[in-house]
């Protein structure tokens, strides 16, 4: 358990416990420090542990281990150990050039809650049909993969910046006129991960 966590608990039972008071001994509410008592039990102590839960889900839920619980995503996770260099998840996930905690997040930063409104709607729609098990089939992208997520590690970077192929399109790449998949193609490839053999960490250690 962490700071935080402990830190909600604490206010979740201090409401909790001056709610009961209040219930209790509704005379405890007649003096001005009874209903401001009152007004912390059942307003701001609440306020703040719903705040506090939604921070810290918030966090949560820019972790892999968050990203890839839905046992839907069983086959990306099984794409970040896909031991093919051309594989450009499992080459970044593999290689900590994305941090490994984080490495849904740092590529689909736009996606879902923390995207615009519009991804927030996706997000709160993932969790239902998550819920209901009518997740579709296959999973795909709302929209086109956008190079500014590449662009967000790599530009300004010399090995990208100085690499041949890259030299003639940095302006189009930029621009969004090209997109950075055209050439690195190999994503998830999920319908033919049992095409490509496995790396195993813990066999490697």
């Amino acid at each position: 358990m962490t700071g935080a966590d402990l830190s909600l608990g604490l206010l979740a039972v201090a409401a909790l416990a001056l709610i009961a008071v209040v219930v209790r001994r509704p005379s405890a509410a007649a003096t001005l420090g009874g209903r401001i008592a009152a007004f912390a039990a059942l307003f701001v102590l609440p306020g703040l542990v719903l705040l506090g839960g939604a921070v810290r889900h918030y966090e949560q839920a820019k972790t892999t281990t968050f990203c890839l619980s839905c046992h839907r995503m069983e086959p990306w996770r099984e794409s970040l150990h896909i031991d093919d260099p051309r594989f450009l998840p499992a080459a970044h996930y593999q290689n900590r050039r994305v941090p490994v905690d984080r490495a849904c997040y740092t590529c689909h930063t736009n996606y879902t809650m923390f995207g615009g409104v519009d991804d927030k709607l996706r997000g709160v729609r993932h969790v239902w049909h998550n819920v209901w098990g009518t997740v579709s089939d296959p999973v795909e992208l709302y929209e086109p993969f956008e190079n500014g997520a590449c662009l967000a590690c790599h530009q300004g970077g010399r090995s990208y910046e100085e690499q041949a192929a890259h030299v003639p399109y940095l302006a189009d790449l930029r621009e969004g006129t090209r997109s950075c998949v055209m050439c690195h193609n190999q994503v998830h490839e999920v319908a033919q991960l049992d095409r490509f053999p496995h790396w195993n960490p813990e066999a490697a250690r």
